[in-house]
């Protein structure tokens, strides 16, 4: 890589990669219908137990190789290099979410600015009004949030690891926990906010089923940014001497600190009103708490667009974490220059973009296989792509890569019975958790 990221950097980096748009409708949603803390304790098991495990093989492939993830495998493997190389390709499960995922940056960005405008609707009804004729009818507003929104990342992206994603995160992810940490102080002053205590850290264990534990491991997966090249092009420039698990750990602990943050934040407004808790997704963001925000007069525009920018953030960071391992994947393999990779990038992902908003206009209506576009980047790259990176990324660290390297990688920081026990966990256990969770998303 161009250069490398500082220690606080990787951090920063990587947990501004997991913490996500998730954080604030899925994940806090989750818990609340899913026994509160007694999610959160399951979530945090699992986390520990295979997202963790998962999450040191990929920093591992990375560190040692300090190349992008195709190379990465190539490099590593004794034998069949360019059969293992073809593993790195499930980097392109990134470049499919990042297409998505900016268009629904973009509608939070045009949020933010019906936020400081004072546009909001008033009622639930007039909110659905709104947010369906912004995705299925507003071609405009859509596309420009989308072209603001798709410079920034890719300018950010432009500029390197020092001097683009360190520097954005090192101001970002600080910004986001002001934001959070302010919208939490004025959330403690209302009524809701006790209910949306008990409703988040009461446990009640008689709401976890089977399928809540399948839930809170995938939800473990997938907020470790695993299984798409992000942790290995991360960690291949990653500075020497840096604690690995205490980062490790940072990291996991930042990502539950904000879906934690943001779900206090959520549902003491959803409760102070007497609205649905139960609600996921955009029903959440856009239609429910957009109401709440105009209804609170001139302190809910301040608060609305606060709480859309922390939103911003969080995508953002996430954002650009997607685009970095194809851009060092085309710098490493052709020896092209950073700008010209990320041109390339750039220009897959705006066409893609596009045909996601097409995909939900009325009038054009874009699909295949008889979903639409939005809708089958969505499930290909979360229930196929990122599942089957995580489990071949599991099994060459584990039967392939050289067990004595990863001694040797580790020592200073996880040794004999600690080592022995991930070692196990990453051979047998955690790979045959992620099959179960990739069999059971692909059944729905």
């Amino acid at each position: 890589m161009d250069s490398k990221f500082s220690k606080i950097g990787f951090v920063l980096a990587v947990a501004g990669s997991a913490v996500g748009l998730g954080n604030a409708w899925k994940f806090p949603t989750l818990v609340g219908q899913s026994g509160g803390s007694a999610f959160i304790l399951l979530y945090i098991m699992l986390t520990l137990g295979v997202g963790f495990v998962i999450f040191l093989a990929e920093l591992s492939i990375g560190k040692i190789s300090e190349k992008d993830p195709v190379n990465a495998y190539e490099r590593l493997a004794p034998s069949n290099k360019k059969a293992w190389s073809c593993v790195g390709f499930t980097m392109i499960g990134a470049i499919l979410i990042v297409s998505f995922y900016i268009l629904v940056i973009a509608w939070i960005l045009k949020y933010a600015f019906l936020s400081v405008s004072g546009a909001l609707p008033m009622d639930l009804q007039a909110s659905k009004a709104q947010f369906g004729i912004l995705t299925s009818e507003d071609f405009i507003s859509q596309f420009i949030c989308f072209t603001l929104v798709f410079f920034s990342v890719f300018y950010i992206v432009s500029k390197g690891v020092k001097n683009g994603i360190e520097k954005l995160n090192i101001w970002m992810m600080p910004s986001l926990f002001i934001l959070l940490l302010l919208m939490l102080i004025y959330a403690i002053s209302k009524e809701g906010f006790m209910m949306a205590t008990r409703f988040l850290f009461i446990p009640d264990f008689s709401k976890i089923h089977i399928s809540n534990i399948l839930e809170a491991l995938g939800l473990a997966f997938f907020s470790l940014s695993l299984g798409v090249g992000t942790i290995i092009t991360y960690s291949a420039s990653l500075p020497d001497r840096t604690n690995f698990i205490t980062s490790t750990l940072n990291i996991i602990f930042i990502n539950l600190l904000v879906g934690l943050l943001m779900g206090l934040v959520v549902f003491t407004f959803i409760f102070e009103f007497g609205y649905d808790p139960n609600q996921e997704g955009p029903g959440l963001v856009f239609i429910s708490l957009a109401t709440l925000f105009e209804k609170l007069g001139v302190m809910g525009h301040v608060f609305g667009a606060a709480f859309f920018i922390s939103l911003i953030f969080a995508g953002i960071t996430s954002a650009i974490s997607m685009v970095e391992p194809f851009a060092f994947y085309l710098i490493n393999t052709f020896n092209m220059s950073r700008k010209k990779a990320v041109i390339l990038i750039a220009i897959i992902v705006y066409i893609l973009g596009m045909l996601c908003i097409l995909s939900s206009l009325k009038d054009t209506q874009f699909h295949i296989f008889g979903v639409s576009f939005f809708d089958f980047l969505d499930s290909i790259s979360s229930k196929i792509i990122m599942p089957l990176g995580g489990i071949l990324a599991s099994i060459f660290v584990g039967f392939i890569m050289k067990k004595e390297a990863l001694k040797i990688l580790f020592e200073p920081y996880m040794k004999g019975l600690f080592f022995e026990l991930w070692y196990v966990f990453l051979r047998f256990i955690s790979p045959l958790a992620v099959v179960v969770v990739m069999i059971v998303a692909l059944l729905k």
